[in-house]
Order: C-alpha cells, then structure tokens, then sequence
C-alpha cells in the first residue's frame, strides 16, 4: 500500500506539470492540443542530453527550454498568423511524437546516462509511511509542488496574472490598457511548453528512466482533460492529478496485490476515467455557464487606430 501511495505522488506530479503548462495557456485564451508532443520532446530531449552530459540538472533544463521553443511553433501560427488552434495543436502532437522517435532511435534501450536521484530529507525520510509517500520523492515531485503555488499566487495575486487572465477573457480590454496579447499569450505558449517539457524529462530522468517510442502513452492528453476537470484552477487540478495518478500507479502495483486482470484493461482504465469525467462535466455544464475563458481559441487581431 506505501508503495501503490508513493507511486500515486510521483504519477501525479507527472501529469500535474503539463496540466499547470496547458492551464496557463488556455488561460490566455490559446488552446493547445499538442501537449502529448511536448511532452514526448521534453523527454527524448531530457534523456539525450543526460547521457552526453551525465548530468541530470542540464538534461532537466535543456528539455525545458527544447520544448518552450518548440510549443512556440504552435504560438507562431496561432498567436502571430491567427491559424486554427485545434488543427495547429494536433499538428504539434504528430510533429512531437513523431520527431521524437526519429531523434531517440540511437537511445532505445541504452541505460540512462544520469538520473534525478530521490531527496533525503533526513529524520522526515524515516518517519513511517509519511516519511515514503512524501519525503523520499524525486526533486522534480518539490518542484510540481512549488510551481502549482507560484502559479495560483501569479493568477491571483500580481497584475502580470491580471492581464494574463484578461487576456483569455477580453483580449480587446487587455489591449486597450496597454498591454501586448500578442506578447502575453506567445509567454504563455512557452510557458505551456515548459511545463510540458519539465513533465517529459521526469519521465526519463526519473520515474521511468529510458527512453522508447511512445514513452509518454497518452499522459499528454490526461494532462489536458485535467486542465477542465480542475475547472482551470490550480487547485482543483492537483486533486485531479492525483486521483489519475493514483489510477496510471494501480496499474503496475494491483498484480502484487493479487488482483489478476488483463494488462490491456488495466491499461485502458486512466483513459476510459477520463473520457468519463469530461461526458460528466459536459452533462452538467448545460445548465450553468462554463468556467472556460471566455476567449478561448479565439484568434485576437489588434484593430488599427
């Protein structure tokens, strides 16, 4: 069970990460369907970087700024040349995974050239249980922590989050008060990117150290659902991501439980949750109004004075 609970944390932060990417985003009212994409570069990027280096802090770091450069492409057509969100984000999801697997061919089946190795907290690592689950975690799990609290005080707390929501919510109003949409949603694309990066690097640094084709196995795309089910807020998406987190971890820990069922139906199970969760949320979205920004998807063309 401290297992299954400590598996749950670190799955969840994973899916946390490019959830927090992909909800400041569509907070700027872009959204991106390629997460899955970044999210396979970050990690290609992440590993092949450690094993040049052997060092795990440049590999965490390159595949951070790789990716944020990368998610810019989908900023550039979306954001600069107003092209359709959705066909540029699936787009960006294709050209991810597949240039991915072109670049990690020489990688598959190497062993890692360095990994983010758990932090030892001391005295707190040895507390029972508590000391497993939540003191004995890869740095990158402190990380997801800290970001998700730098984002909702960002949102909530700072004129830069004022006009970042603003600019997801009225982009002509943002506009008229000085501020560049343009400047805003293309910082937060890249931010989106990041975090989508910072997510694949986990994966192949730490929680899953190697590098495969099709290594991120759709967690892009649980990452996006989460981005709705959290109802864009910070918070209720750290629930999500462990709730979802909780079901990627069952599904390598209920064999040792006793509990035999088919590799394929454990496997489809975080999936099928998630198609569940979003028919639920549209089900009752009908009568009330949606907590989505209102501009999201909505290309913003400043008008000429």
């Amino acid at each position: 069970m401290i297992g299954l609970l400590s598996a749950t944390v670190s799955f969840g932060a994973l899916l946390y990460l490019a959830a927090l990417g992909e909800l400041i985003t569509e907070k700027s009212g872009i959204l991106n369907l390629g997460v899955e994409g970044m999210m396979a570069i970050g990690a290609v990027t992440g590993f092949m970087v450690a094993l040049e280096t052997n060092n795990p802090w440049i590999a965490f770091l390159a595949a951070i700024v790789a990716t944020a450069v990368f998610a810019l492409l989908h900023g550039l057509f979306t954001v600069v040349l107003g092209a359709e969100q959705v066909v540029s984000g699936l787009s960006l999801t294709i050209l991810g995974v597949g240039l991915a697997a072109f670049l990690g061919k020489g990688a598959v089946g190497r062993p890692p050239g360095a990994v983010l190795a758990p932090v030892d907290w001391g005295p707190l690592s040895d507390i029972p249980w508590v000391g497993t689950i939540f003191f004995s975690q890869s740095p990158v799990v402190y990380f997801a922590v800290l970001a998700g609290i730098a984002v909702s005080l960002l949102l909530t707390h700072t004129s830069v989050g004022l006009a970042l929501r603003g600019a997801g919510e009225s982009a002509s109003t943002v506009d008229a008060a000085g501020y560049s949409v343009t400047a805003i949603r293309l910082a937060a694309v890249a931010f989106g990117g990041a975090m989508a990066g910072a997510s694949g690097a986990y994966l192949t640094l730490s929680l899953t150290p190697q590098w495969a084709e099709g290594l991120t196995a759709g967690r892009g795309w649980i990452a996006v659902a989460l981005v709705i089910f959290g109802a864009w807020r910070p918070g209720r998406a750290a629930v999500g991501a462990i709730l979802f987190g909780g079901l990627l971890a069952l599904k390598t820990r209920l064999q040792t439980f006793g509990v035999d069922l088919s590799p394929i139906l454990l496997s489809m199970l975080p999936y099928l949750l998630t198609i569940a969760v979003l028919i639920v949320i549209s089900i009752r979205a009908r009568n009330r109004p949606s907590a989505a920004p209102a501009a999201l998807g909505q290309a913003y063309r400043r008008e000429e004075r």
